[in-house]
């Protein structure tokens, strides 16, 4: 057994109504980030570059079909070559088998166990970082920790209602954890990032015992009690970070990447970025088109102006049409004449001649995926 190989439990459990219609039918992890990118690609990515290749993925089941549309069998990742192992779970099957009494661990449980690697990353879906695991495994090695929890230091914007806080001493030991929506208004908080490294035979244990008193199905709330029950010392995340769980932390996300420093910390740093490879060709720019401070997929054909927004591949701007504060995800048009701006164009939509479609940074306008927007759509 390798002394410093890891597997990983990737947990895509987060789901949020403030999301929706965004998500209506598809999962979170799979939304558009940065034109060509989804969110599930960066706790992938972190998980590829640290060199694991046995990962137990958790998905909700109603809506796995987003899933599969963008992994398919794993090829950019590495997860289809010979000695990967990629295990595929519902969080809903776990809940049924805890209904009916039964050992609902026991699957992670067999997972771990076939794998016989020493270390367990278990990673989250909703923030998007680019997380060094392999450093984090270093500082849990040097500390001596049976678990190392993950935080960063963030301001409210960055707070999901139902996110973890760890309560640190000056040392960052974890001494207590308590949800977002029960803390006090502060500056900053120590935001738990959902992203923990254990000793795999310690939590093949702690998963026994849980589920034989009957414990939650929530495993990253029970890292997180177990990391202030042992007093870890926690790792510092320093990196680009943000928390996913609303259209307006979505929407700011996305205009992040218009910032040259964010996007090349989060995107260009010593760690790549690993998404589905679409064999596209670039971009097209008109004669009279005009783009600003915006950035653009492949395939996408633009004789309008764009203006600090976000262009995903196939999309199609026509003359006279203007973009500007906005996302526009793949297999759009806004045709002649029309105004988009501060929106959110969802998949496969068609913004009609001379239409404008306008909100406000606060609340962008949502174009669901397929529509056909005849007249004015605004929010003042």
């Amino acid at each position: 057994m390798k002394t410093n190989k890891m597997c990983a439990i990737f947990a895509n459990k987060h789901e949020y109504n403030q999301l929706r219609p965004l998500t209506d039918k598809r999962s979170l992890s799979t939304l558009y980030y940065a034109g060509k990118y989804r969110i599930i690609d960066f706790p992938l990515s972190s998980i590829v570059n640290a060199g694991i290749n046995n990962v137990y993925t958790l998905i909700n089941q109603e809506k796995v079909r987003s899933y599969f549309d963008h992994i398919g069998g794993g090829k950019e990742w590495g997860l289809d070559t010979i000695g990967s192992y990629d295990y595929l779970d519902s969080y809903q099957s776990m809940l049924e088998q805890k209904a009916r009494g039964e050992n609902y661990f026991d699957n992670i449980i067999t997972f771990l166990e076939t794998a016989n690697l020493p270390y367990t990353v278990f990673i989250g879906n909703k923030m998007i970082g680019n997380f060094d695991l392999r450093s984090m495994l270093h500082f849990h090695q040097e500390n001596n920790n049976k678990i190392t929890a993950a935080f960063k230091r963030v301001d409210l914007s960055n707070v999901a209602p139902d996110d973890q806080i760890f309560i640190l001493d000056n040392n960052n030991t974890v001494l207590a954890t308590q949800q977002a929506i029960d803390s006090q208004k502060l500056e900053t908080y120590n935001l738990a990032l959902n992203i923990f490294i254990v000793n795999t035979d310690w939590l093949i244990s702690e998963l026994k015992k849980a589920q034989r008193s009957g414990t939650s199905t929530d495993i990253a709330k029970r890292l997180g009690e177990l990391a202030a029950k042992y007093r870890v010392s926690a790792y510092e995340y320093t990196g680009y970070l943000r928390n996913i769980y609303n259209i307006k932390s979505y929407y700011d996300a996305n205009m992040d990447m218009l910032n040259k420093k964010k996007r090349d910390l989060l995107l260009y740093g010593n760690q790549k970025i690993i998404t589905r490879i679409r064999n596209e060709v670039g971009t097209y720019f008109g004669v009279d088109s005009k783009a600003v401070n915006s950035m653009f997929a492949t395939g996408s054909k633009i004789d309008g102006e764009v203006r600090n927004s976000i262009i995903s591949r196939r999309v199609k701007i026509e003359n006279k049409a203007l973009v500007k504060d906005a996302i526009v995800m793949s297999n759009c048009q806004i045709e002649t004449g029309s105004v988009v701006e501060n929106a959110i164009i969802d998949k496969n939509s068609v913004i009609k001649k001379n239409v404008t479609v306008k909100g406000t940074k606060d609340h962008p306008v949502i174009v669901t995926k397929g529509s056909i927007v005849e007249s004015n759509l605004i929010n003042r």
